[in-house]
């Protein structure tokens, strides 16, 4: 079936609500929120309104099984982690690293699933922007290394959201 990538346009609301609530943290706050809106406008057009539309084969029960458990998962361990950042480690700022690694290690089992695996590079990405991140929000609580953990998240979902329908069309596989 082929079909616009609506993947694309949640992905890209997702970075720009990422860079839009965390950048007032950062130095230049309204230039980053500027960007954002501004390559959010452009995927939006170009990918998602007016790119090409792309096959898609309906989701198998394992992988709506799957995407379900990952969703679910995400929904629990983000407050769990919350709770546990901000009341025993005593370190509130930290939660929105906690946040940005659980959304990014909510998306490797999509690979699979969905036979994407464009899922594990944006999982990785993110995992990877929480730890960097995690060093000084959790050494000093610091509230900008938190926010520019959330602006570089929001970056990267919309670095997939556009390149995502090209990268997925060039390494799709069919799970086995």
């Amino acid at each position: 079936m082929r079909t616009r990538p609506i993947g694309s346009g949640i992905g890209a609301i997702a970075g720009l609500v990422f860079v839009l609530i965390n950048a007032g943290a950062v130095p230049a706050s309204l230039i980053w929120r500027i960007v954002a809106a501004v390559v959010f406008a452009a995927i939006i057009w170009f990918i998602v309104l007016r790119g090409p539309e792309v096959s898609q084969v309906s989701p198998s029960r394992a992988a709506l099984r799957t995407y379900g458990i990952a969703v679910a998962a995400m929904v629990v361990a983000i407050p769990v982690g919350a709770v546990i950042i901000s009341n025993v480690l005593d370190r509130p700022n930290a939660v929105l690293v906690w946040v940005v690694f659980v959304v990014g290690a909510h998306f490797l089992p999509f690979a699979h699933a969905f036979g994407l695996p464009i899922f594990r590079w944006l999982s990785a990405s993110m995992v990877l922007a929480s730890v960097i991140g995690a060093i000084p929000a959790l050494a000093s609580n610091s509230a900008t290394a938190a926010g520019w953990t959330g602006v570089v998240a929001g970056f990267v979902l919309l670095f997939f959201s556009a390149a995502g329908p090209r990268l997925a069309r060039a390494t799709t596989t069919q799970p086995t």
